[in-house]
């Protein structure tokens, strides 16, 4: 398939800026594959109507943390924006970050951070056009380090979407309440639909509930500058898969009960852990699969995605799952009814293969 294939209308004021004051309140659309039939859900914790004891949902745990930051260049003071990506090495306090603008920013130059600039790190590397290398300076223990560094981060909502300034809220409403593992640099949105309330009543109701792992990166947001989608490439995110996650999900697989991939990051690991006997198989390492039209899925009988920008490669999955023709279908009928948000703070849609 080609990107023009993914191209609609979606204005601004669609997007979603804010979250809906309870997670599970948001909207929900049901696509049926088979029938084809579209249903429309007031509130996103009817999900439940469509499960029964012993389905599994997978769930992604990874932890977003406040990587986005704001310091001043030696000497002249500019201003300019860190985004942390990922730490090289706990030890050195070295960090692969993104620099705005990058065109300010050379090897030897210092940043310093807070208001009393107490915070300092200096550019050893220059990895990418826009990425560096830094090596912050502070001689207490690790976790001291990585606590200081944190107080002086926001929320890092993206800009593609979500275009005001981060507030101290934000880091909560941005992490999903069965975040774990620390790692992401962006949520994965479909799992923040997900209430402490509605994750009692799928245990009351006896569905069982599997966590994988996958730092999600800003990958899912960059631009796609190819027209033949096979030239794309994805950049690569840290994945693990349980034992446990495993033996849950295979163990319902057997028993002929549902699996639901909560999100498109859920789905890109699971396919990547996936075995030849369609069984899912332990994993720790990083995946850059991409998985667009057509594409033949293995191990999921239904899946929850928010309603994605265009050209994204989180629509693209969807499509890919959902049927392209069913999924834009869908996607003309959100935007016909005003109600419905985009984005990582809007609404969701459930795809069922019956």
């Amino acid at each position: 398939m080609k990107l023009s294939q993914f191209k609609f209308k979606l204005p601004q004021e669609r997007i979603a800026q804010y979250p809906m004051p309870f997670r599970d309140d948001c909207r929900l659309m049901v696509l049926h594959k088979k029938s084809g039939v579209i249903e429309h859900r007031e509130h996103f914790y009817d999900i439940l109507e469509y499960f029964d004891e012993h389905d599994v949902f997978v769930f992604n745990d990874t932890k977003v943390f406040p990587a986005r930051l704001e310091g001043n260049k030696e000497k002249t003071g500019a201003k300019i924006e860190v985004f942390l990506l990922r730490e090289l090495n706990p030890n050195m306090r070295l960090w692969d970050v993104l620099v705005e603008p990058a065109r300010k920013i050379r090897i030897g130059n210092k940043l310093y951070f807070g208001e009393d600039e107490s915070m300092v790190a200096e550019v050893i590397d220059n990895t990418t056009s826009r990425g560096r290398t830094l090596r912050f300076l502070y001689d207490g223990p690790h976790e001291e380090f990585k606590e200081a560094l944190y107080a002086l981060g926001e929320a890092p909502l993206p800009r593609q979407m979500i275009t005001r300034k981060a507030e101290p809220q934000d880091m909560e409403d941005f992490q999903c309440v069965f975040a774990k593992n620390e790692g992401a640099v962006t949520a994965p949105a479909s799992g923040l639909h997900f209430s402490k309330h509605l994750i009692k009543r799928m245990e009351i109701k006896g569905i069982d509930m599997a966590y994988i792992t996958l730092h999600c990166g800003l990958g899912n947001f960059r631009d796609i500058d190819v027209e033949d989608l096979s030239k794309h490439k994805m950049e690569s995110e840290e994945m693990h898969v349980s034992a446990e996650a495993c033996e849950m999900v295979n163990n319902a697989k057997a028993e002929g009960r549902k699996v639901c991939a909560v999100g498109t990051t859920v789905q890109r690991a699971i396919e990547t852990a996936l075995g030849a006997d369609n069984r899912l198989k332990e994993f720790d390492g990083w995946t850059n699969k991409f998985i667009y039209p057509p594409y033949d899925f293995g191990l999921a009988d239904a899946m929850i995605a928010n309603f994605n920008l265009p050209y994204s490669t989180l629509l693209m999955l969807t499509c890919a799952f959902g049927d392209y023709d069913l999924v834009m279908t869908a996607y003309k009928e959100a935007l016909r009814d005003n109600r419905y948000r985009f984005g990582t703070y809007g609404d969701a849609m459930l795809i069922l293969n019956d």
